[in-house]
């Protein structure tokens, strides 16, 4: 085992240090990473954002776009022939029908490659001719990525947090009333063992369909062919001394294998390799949810971010270290569910529930970014006559009845602190105002030659993500 370890290193060292060396003399390629938590839109946004590269007509803060530097775009096949293909052409299709609607949410690891041929600025426009950028997007649920901070945790300690955390969501009450019931040091009965694995797994979600963020592990939620598998049937218990063939020492020797088999071959292999990531964060749900929830999201994507290797690019940093990332984009999604007087405080909100994780970022070195944008705009802006004088709402199709309707969610506090104060004080509910959210359905879309979908500052993500190598 250890001598394959070793010969398994020592090839993939070999393989980073000939790609590295060859890479200044090869097209450049861009490895972008999309992720975030459920319902935050990384579908739309790969979508949308792959729509509006190759049609580049509402792209105009995208400086190569609007340059004219961008001559053509072009899908291609991705370079990982093992990893499946996404499915860029049928996302578009529902979200551009005339009678559109949502595409399935990600529930697997998937890769697009959109080239783009570019025309070189600066001293060497004028004699060198057009270059070739590949763009390599990698998309995969976010709640894998929450799997990465168990690798620092042993069976004991996760157990310990996971009963915890139970304790005050959803079906959590349950489990731990459950487990309190099961002596873990008896010997193992796999049907048990099963039960207590599908009760967990119950609880996981009900927490994420309350809004709660951190439910890992996270393939328990989107288990995918691992479904019924041992790697897949076990659960938190209270500490004991197990023995040998016990309950406690099966699940935890499960534990350890979901990390060893699952967990690493995916940080390793995928998540380890990006360069250029974005996270989206669906703010505005995790408030509307209540400050348990809005806390819950803060700590879960300082978490999040505590496992990228963070850094600069440098030409020796990548023979030796492997590649880093060199910036990430904080965005706040939906932001078409608000007008756009109240963009600036969604901006700050993020950056305020963000802001221990930012911080580590620009300490290790990479460029980082808050803004808040809409991959794929919705709805309309109004100001409509209201008891208390003018209010400034947004109108768009429901997504159940598919009528049209104007919503107004409630005013965010200037000071983000009206917000992260309670939900780190353990509050139960927001004192002074009550926030909604509306389900809208996408609007039929008329697009004009060249032009991709309507959106909000998504060329501006764009040009901070991109832009530099363009």
């Amino acid at each position: 085992m250890v001598i394959s370890t070793i010969a398994d290193r020592i090839a993939r060292t070999v393989e980073g240090v000939a790609d590295t060396v060859t890479a200044p003399f090869s097209e450049p390629v861009i490895r972008l990473g999309v992720t975030g938590l459920s319902r935050a839109g990384k579908t739309v946004f790969i979508t949308s954002l792959v729509a509006n590269l190759m049609n580049r007509g509402r792209m105009p803060q995208l400086n190569a776009a609007a340059s004219g530097a961008i001559r053509t775009a072009y899908l291609q096949p991705q370079p990982d022939d093992t990893i499946p293909r996404f499915r860029y052409e049928d996302h578009l299709a529902r979200l551009t029908a005339p009678e559109p609607n949502w595409p399935e949410g990600t529930r697997q690891i998937s890769e697009l490659r959109l080239s783009l041929r570019v025309q070189p600025s600066g001293l060497l426009s004028g004699i060198s001719g057009l270059r070739t950028v590949h763009i390599d997007i990698v998309d995969y649920p976010g709640e894998w990525l929450l799997d990465l901070g168990l690798l620092d945790q042993s069976y004991e300690q996760w157990s310990a947090d996971a009963l915890d955390r139970a304790n005050g969501r959803p079906g959590g009450a349950d489990y731990v009333s459950l487990v309190a019931g099961v002596d873990p040091t008896v010997k193992l009965d796999e049907p048990e063992a099963q039960v207590l694995a599908d009760r967990f797994t119950a609880h996981l979600h009900d927490a994420r369909e309350a809004g709660f963020s951190d439910c890992s592990p996270g393939r328990f939620l989107m288990p995918g062919d691992l479904a019924g598998s041992p790697v897949l049937t076990f659960a938190p218990l209270p500490a004991a001394r197990y023995p040998r063939g016990s309950l406690g020492r099966e699940f935890e020797r499960r534990f350890e294998s979901y990390k060893r088999n699952i967990v690493r071959p995916f940080f390793r292999d995928h998540f380890a390799r990006i360069d250029r990531q974005i996270v989206l964060v669906d703010v505005l749900g995790a408030i509307h949810g209540g400050p348990a929830t809005l806390d819950d999201l803060r700590g879960a994507m300082a978490r999040i971010l505590g496992a990228f290797r963070l850094g600069r690019n440098a030409f020796l940093t990548r023979i030796f270290n492997g590649r880093r990332v060199e910036k990430i984009l904080f965005a706040a999604t939906k932001a078409d569910h608000l007008h756009h007087s109240q963009h600036p405080q969604l901006t700050a909100i993020i950056e305020a529930l963000l802001r221990e994780a930012k911080d580590r970022a620009d300490f290790a070195g990479a460029t980082t970014a808050a803004m808040s944008i809409a991959a794929l705009r919705t709805t309309v802006e109004e100001t409509v006559d209201h008891r208390d004088g003018a209010l400034d709402v947004v109108r768009g199709r429901l997504r159940d009845s598919g009528k049209q309707a104007a919503f107004y969610p409630g005013k965010l506090p200037d000071d983000p602190g009206h917000l992260l104060t309670p939900a780190r004080q353990g509050a139960q509910k927001w004192l002074d105002a009550d926030y909604s959210v509306m389900n809208f359905a996408p609007a039929p879309l008329t697009l004009k030659p060249g032009d991709g979908p309507p959106h909000i500052r998504l060329d501006k993500a764009a040009q901070f993500l991109l832009g530099d190598r363009l």
